[in-house]
């Protein structure tokens, strides 16, 4: 028996834990385990669907900097963090992606309960390796946008199955 996607993997567990009370919090915990760094802004999973995400971050010490809003790096992570989970349930299985740029446009000091929303409308299925932007906005309480976070993915089919280059 093969092992399992990293997309089955997280979904399987979004979908065994998200309908429970506290799951959604659970999971958002386990993933923040999962992957540390991110781990590190408590931002919690809403929604998690094939190549659409909802995060909340939390307007709180943690994050803040010294001007009383959230710091810049906070709302970049939290962008990356949206990205990677809509790419990643966007993808076929197999399929292997890292970030290889961010680019975050700061609109408006960020305060209270920030929404965190990404969907990657194409998913790519890439014969070859290839270039994926993708935007994640970030919108406060009164749905104002207080950032967008372009993160570029490269994307690469699963291994052994890249297509090679015609020879000339």
């Amino acid at each position: 028996m093969s092992p399992t996607s990293p997309q089955d993997r997280l979904f399987g567990l979004w979908r065994r834990l998200a309908p429970l009370p506290g799951g959604r919090r659970l999971f958002s915990w386990i993933l923040g385990w999962i992957i540390p760094y991110s781990g590190t802004i408590g931002a919690r999973v809403r929604l998690l669907e094939p190549g659409h995400c909802i995060l909340l971050l939390r307007d709180r010490r943690g994050v803040r900097n010294h001007l009383r809003s959230i710091h810049a790096v906070a709302i970049t992570n939290a962008g990356e963090l949206a990205s990677g989970l809509a790419m990643t349930t966007a993808l076929p299985p197999g399929t292997r992606a890292i970030v290889t740029q961010l680019a975050t446009e700061y609109v408006k000091k960020a305060r209270g309960v920030i929404v965190v929303e990404c969907r990657v409308k194409d998913p790519p299925r890439p014969a070859a390796p290839m270039d994926v932007l993708v935007e994640s906005t970030l919108t406060d309480s009164a749905g104002d946008i207080v950032a967008r976070v372009q993160a570029k993915w490269l994307v690469a089919p699963p291994e052994g199955k890249a297509h090679a280059e015609p020879r000339k």
